[in-house]
């Protein structure tokens, strides 16, 4: 390892130290699933990894194939997940995106005596169902706001009246980010309430969470957490926050507007009583528990859970991490997060500028040439390569584009200048990513003694 970079401080916690030397993994053979931002990101930490023998990833896109071995692969199918892992001969596989772990491929490459980051099907239903998240966090006494599930258009506007002004509409299986409505029309909320029930989907019904937004992104091996630095994402596709919810287009980390105590909060009266309620359901959680939550005047309350990496958070958090990643997931896997060292983390600050296609979050248009794809920071999310070589886009988020620095602003400025080096045609993106952080303009609410106590 070049012992300039070793030479630089880190952060363990929130505190400034100097850098350890400890790599406790050998030789691993690692398997990525999945073709997007967060993969992306995943494989170029581990490609850094010294640990790390052997990369793969599958599918991949164009920028993970310059780092990995490509395959192509169903990941929603358990047995060609499996097949793939025997035979590349998979020492860990990363689970990436939702999908498979909801579709079970964790238990299938277990089944195989294969170790696995991602949780079972059974705990991926903390994501998989927002009505069964909903009821273990009744179990486990984790703050979160009212809700009614509604299965059948007949008990719609009986339902809709308890809740609003402001009205939170979700559907309560997997929509890829783009499966909530939040407004203040109520003919609005209702058109898309039903349009979900008319696809079969039931509905989520929720109390409106005010305050700023954060999501903790926690390692949890079953029963130990571990969480990582805490972020902010931005999911309407427009600067200021308007227009519909997208996938995510951008988010930045640390929160340096966020009480010092904030993560220790959240990890004991959200997290940890989240993951001891799966266990003692007997659906113990292993992988990477996202917690996406709203601050507000009674503390934090969870908006949803996640079972895997977030997109675009990933992105700038791993940006950061000083720790070896290899260790940790494998060490999550093997049920041995409580005995790895505290985590390590560069300081400063990353931002992450998603850069989209021409009609996301609609029907995104695909096939355009990507100038710039090779640049510095630049994460490939839905890109594919042309047999001449060429990068094109293939999908709605194409890019993802990472810059650091000393603070938000330099950060900032550090991304925007990487975002115009980038040309796709069409293309569209948030100028306004961490721009009120940066200014100072977003406050923790103030918790009562009485509330934060109880």
């Amino acid at each position: 390892m070049n012992s300039s970079r070793l030479a630089s401080p880190v952060r363990r916690g929130w505190a400034v130290v100097a850098p350890t030397r400890s790599f406790t993994l050998r030789g691993v053979r690692i398997l990525v699933i999945g073709a997007g931002g967060r993969e992306h990101a995943i494989v170029l930490a581990l490609s850094r990894d010294p640990a790390v023998t052997a990369l793969a990833c599958a599918p991949g896109n164009a920028g993970t194939s310059v780092l990995a071995e490509s395959y192509p692969v169903d990941v929603s199918d358990p047995a060609s997940v499996t097949e793939l892992a025997v035979g590349w001969r998979a020492d860990l596989v990363v689970l990436g995106p939702e999908t498979p772990l909801v579709a079970g491929v964790a238990d299938a490459l277990r089944a195989e005596g294969i170790a696995c980051f991602g949780p079972s099907r059974a705990a991926a239903r903390i994501e998989g169902s927002k009505a069964f998240a909903k009821d273990v966090m009744l179990s486990a006494g984790v703050p979160t706001a009212h809700s009614e599930t509604v299965d059948n258009p007949a008990k719609l506007d009986a339902a809709l009246v308890n809740f609003g002004p402001t009205w939170v509409v979700k559907d309560d299986g997997l929509a890829g980010g783009k499966g909530v409505l939040v407004t203040e029309d109520f003919d609005a909320a209702r058109a898309h309430a039903l349009k979900l029930l008319e696809d079969g989907h039931p509905v989520l019904l929720e109390s409106f969470l005010d305050g700023p937004e954060a999501s903790l992104l926690c390692l949890v091996d079953g029963s130990t957490v571990r969480p990582l630095l805490p972020a902010q994402d931005f999911k309407r596709v427009g600067d200021g926050d308007v227009g519909p919810n997208t996938g995510g287009m951008g988010a930045y980390a640390p929160l340096p507007w966020a009480d010092e105590g904030l993560v220790d909060e959240v990890v004991r009266t959200v997290v940890q009583p989240t993951v001891d309620e799966l266990a003692n359901r007997g659906t113990p959680f292993s992988g990477l528990l996202y917690a996406g939550l709203a601050l507000t005047s009674s503390g934090p309350q969870v908006v949803e859970f996640n079972c895997r990496f977030g997109d675009p958070e990933t992105q700038a958090v791993l940006a950061m991490l000083r720790t070896p990643l290899a260790g940790l997931l494998d060490a999550v896997a093997r049920g041995e997060l409580a005995e790895q060292p505290e985590l390590e983390w560069l300081p400063g600050a990353a931002v992450t500028v998603v850069l989209a296609a021409e009609g996301y979050p609609g029907r995104p248009r695909v096939d355009e040439p990507i100038g710039g794809s090779d640049g510095p920071g630049v994460l490939h999310s839905g890109t594919r390569t042309r047999p001449d070589g060429s990068v094109v886009s293939a999908g709605g988020r194409v890019l993802s584009v990472v810059g650091t620095g000393a603070d938000l602003e330099s950060a900032r400025e550090e991304v925007y200048r990487r975002v115009d080096a980038v040309h796709l045609p069409g293309a569209h993106y948030r100028t306004d990513i961490a721009a009120r952080a940066a200014r100072g303009e977003i406050e923790m609410p103030r918790v009562a003694d009485s509330v934060r106590n109880s």
